[in-house]
């Protein structure tokens, strides 16, 4: 059986803390293949300094080639660029089962902050009966009131998913009767952002270290992000 992550997000643009984050989750849940799936119109987001979706899906493609250990099994897709409207995650979810062989085991990975926003996305409770998580998140980091990490995390599943979740230690990852396992990945910190890139090219600062040279020069010959 094939095991994919499908891996959503503005990507504006990808950066080098993408990729190891991308590796690092292909390595510990035995992935055959990431899909990054960059949204054509986010609902989240002000269109305004987002650039074009198909300069963010060059973008992807260029990072992915000038990095020899994903080259093999990580893709972009342009299911959320071909599709009208704004990008819902469901959507593509049930596109990419009905399109993949029904043996593959499908996940979808995002980050600990955006999965605190994910009641407020189109048709939310639907995903957690269609498609287990890999959340990933960084060690050991405190958030609000003193409270660590996976309490947060667990109240807001409580709170707004299913009371029924039930942390599995030794799976490191909640389970529940029903619905789909929500598995919490500990990723290597990285401080790179891309609010901050675009505002280092605003800025006329050097992004070298940020993303891989072909990005750095896709950003420059288009004049993103000024």
């Amino acid at each position: 059986m094939k095991r994919i992550g499908l891996f959503g997000g503005t990507f504006n643009p990808i950066h080098r803390g993408h990729l190891q984050v991308i590796q690092e989750v292909m390595e510990a849940f035995d992935l055959d293949q990431i899909k990054l799936i960059p949204a054509a119109l986010p609902p989240h987001k002000e269109p305004g300094g987002v650039a074009d979706a198909r300069d963010r899906l060059q973008m992807i493609r260029l990072a992915v080639a000038n990095y020899p250990a994903l080259a093999q099994s990580v893709t972009a897709s342009d299911v959320e660029l071909t599709r009208p409207g704004p990008s819902y995650t469901i959507d593509t979810v049930r596109y990419f089962m009905q399109v993949l062989p029904e043996n593959t085991g499908l996940f979808f990975i995002l980050g600990l902050d955006a999965f605190h926003e994910i009641d407020t996305w189109k048709s939310y409770l639907d995903l957690f009966d269609l498609i287990p998580f890999i959340v990933m998140a960084r060690p050991g980091v405190y958030r609000r009131d003193g409270d660590l990490m996976w309490e947060i995390l667990e109240k807001y599943l409580k709170s707004k998913i299913s009371d029924a979740y039930r942390l599995s230690v030794s799976q490191s990852c909640y389970v529940h009767a029903e619905k789909q396992p929500i598995f919490v990945f500990d990723v290597t910190p990285v401080e790179i952002s891309s609010t901050q890139i675009r505002e280092s090219v605003k800025n006329r600062r050097n992004i070298t270290s940020l993303v891989p040279k072909k990005v750095e020069n896709f950003i420059k010959t288009k004049g993103l992000y000024l």
